[in-house]
């Protein structure tokens, strides 16, 4: 009987398996075949143009980073990103849901209004920033008009790389204002009106009930926000016409991982190395960032 039991088991995994044998090879062939093909790749000099070659080299190309001072200089940009981005975005997508959530008038409206730059490409919305950002755009004519100092955003390495940031808040924080919006409509309306008749204000309900009641969402947001800023590419890339200039201003980790694999065709080995250690740092801080915030399980 027991035999025939197990029989019957196998016979169900056999057909649990094929029927998902489609996904798994997908999955196979599309990210746990590159992710093994990447760190096979970092240990090795490539050469791509002619004769293929690889060249076991062990860990040089690990060490070979901390010598490259335009690793060292994309690495600082990415941290300061990221420790400048996340917050400003996870504080103003609160705000904006928090304002959305208190019953304004026009309240379908101004998601609408608030919801549109998430729905703009990343592309289209880094030239219309460009163009914001010139020396005779918008930015500065507003700047003028109020008798305040004008910048080259695009050509000054002092803040260029901030000009970058607010774009990205910008539109980014409407995004996780959604996710936001959906959690504080399932806060009971009987917490507040509890709190009402204990003489809370709207800021203490807000720090007493709004925000202990999101930690869980918040969570999500820091997470999805450190990925998201450590990975960023596009905007740095149009911004500084690949280049990551003006004098490495805006270089970050995944751009300057696309010159040395792209651009420099034998530093294909390096690159890949880059970015196995760019993956690790992503890891060790969303590690950190679930312990810290004690929340095992995320909304």
């Amino acid at each position: 009987m027991s035999r025939k039991y197990s029989r019957k088991k196998l016979q169900e995994a056999g057909q649990g398996y094929f029927f998902m044998s489609p996904t798994l090879f997908v999955l196979a062939c599309f990210i746990l075949g590159p992710i093994f093909y990447a760190v096979f790749l970092s240990f090795h000099n490539v050469r791509l143009l002619g004769e293929t070659a690889f060249n076991f080299v062990g860990f040089a190309n690990y060490e070979r980073v901390f010598d490259d001072r335009r690793a060292l200089i994309a690495l600082w940009n990415t941290f300061k990103y990221v420790i400048i981005v996340v917050p400003c975005q996870t504080v103003l997508a609160i705000v904006l849901a928090a304002t959305l959530n208190a019953g304004m008038k026009g309240e379908k409206f101004f998601r609408i209004v608030y919801f549109l730059p998430t729905l703009t490409s990343s592309a289209v919305l880094t030239l219309i920033f460009m163009w914001m950002y010139n020396r005779e755009g918008l930015v500065n004519f507003g700047l003028e008009s109020l008798g305040l100092p004008t910048y080259d955003f695009i050509g000054d390495p002092n803040v260029a790389l901030t000009a970058i940031m607010i774009m990205n808040i910008w539109a980014t924080a409407p995004f996780f204002m959604v996710i936001y919006l959906a959690a504080l409509q399932d806060i009971p309306d009987s917490l507040y009106e509890a709190a009402e008749l204990d003489g809370a204000g709207p800021i203490r309900k807000f720090w007493s009930i709004t925000v202990p009641h999101l930690k869980p969402i918040t969570s999500f947001v820091v997470i999805m926000g450190i990925i998201g800023t450590f990975q960023l590419f596009d905007q740095s890339y149009i911004f500084s016409g690949g280049s990551g200039g003006p004098d490495n201003s805006t270089l970050t980790v995944v751009l300057l991982i696309y010159q040395y694999a792209f651009k420099t065709m034998d530093t294909m080995g390096y690159a890949t190395a880059i970015a196995f250690m760019l993956a690790i740092v992503i890891l060790v801080a969303t590690l950190l960032q679930r312990k810290f915030s004690k929340e095992e399980n995320l909304y």
